[in-house]
């Protein structure tokens, strides 16, 4: 298997499943799986082509985030599988319900547990991220380096999500926001958060609901590049692993400066 073939996979599935319905979905196709959780047919559709596209490169498991939702026994594979496919066919259904370009297309391969090739897809505007552990992380070919965010607190610029904290932790946020240059909510899509993180548009994303499809292929992808994701407690992240909780940073000296002043 080549790393460049899933890419085309994620781009298949974008040209002839995704981008067809961009700004065009019918009432119909768009439903509520969980209270505020949205799914499209596209979702749906490009779920079953890329993982049998998949399946045909490696015969392995497909962990899915709408297969999951279906059969919530499906991520038992990323740690009982030697190896398992990991697939988030439109990370950000909300933004691609709403029309705007802030959703992307996921895949992660998972061995022994641990995440070593994951593949970001930006539909809109063909962009490809790719990482492979040990071997680097690229933007459309390009390397990737992340350089060490500022040592003061009150210049990094950050995101927390905090739609899924409780209320002690958005006070603490919310006392902690004018400690820094700029607190966000980030783009409600970890295919645009993690490549920000990489790309040195921000220097720390704090999350709690921790997914495995949101997030394997973007902790490879900043750790690739120089960056730091880890737990809370300071522990690797690990997709199959049920816990929350996760920082992902440019370096240990800003991961541990955010991690004091939000948690």
């Amino acid at each position: 298997m080549k790393i460049d073939d899933v890419t085309e996979i994620l781009r298949e599935a974008a040209e002839t499943v995704i981008l067809p319905r961009f700004g065009a979905l019918a009432a119909g196709e768009v439903s509520e799986k969980t209270p505020g959780e949205l799914v499209t047919v596209a979702d749906r559709e490009a779920e079953a082509l890329i993982g049998r596209r998949l399946r045909e490169l490696l015969d392995a498991p497909v962990v899915g985030e709408e297969a999951t939702a279906a059969d919530p026994t499906l991520p038992r594979a990323l740690n009982e599988s030697p190896a398992a496919w990991v697939v988030d066919p439109i990370d950000g259904t909300g933004n691609f319900v709403a029309g705007r370009p802030g959703f992307a297309v996921m895949a992660a391969l998972v061995r022994d547990g641990e995440t070593v090739a994951g593949w970001i897809l930006r539909p809109v505007d063909g962009t490809a991220y790719v990482a492979e552990r040990g071997s680097g992380a690229w933007r459309d070919g390009t390397r990737l380096h992340r350089g060490p965010a500022p040592a003061d607190a009150a210049e990094l610029h950050g995101d927390v999500l905090t739609r899924f904290l409780d209320e002690p932790a958005r006070a603490r946020v919310a006392a902690a926001a004018p400690r820094f240059a700029s607190l966000g909510r980030g783009a409600s899509c970890a295919g645009v958060d993690y490549p920000r993180l990489a790309e040195g548009e921000r220097d720390f994303v704090l999350y709690r609901r921790i997914l495995p499809w949101d997030h394997a292929p973007g902790t490879l992808l900043l750790d690739e590049a120089g960056g730091y994701a880890r737990r809370l407690d300071g522990s690797p992240y690990r997709p199959g692993e049920d816990r929350t909780g996760l920082l992902a940073a440019a370096d240990p000296d800003s991961w541990e400066r955010a991690r004091a002043l939000l948690t």
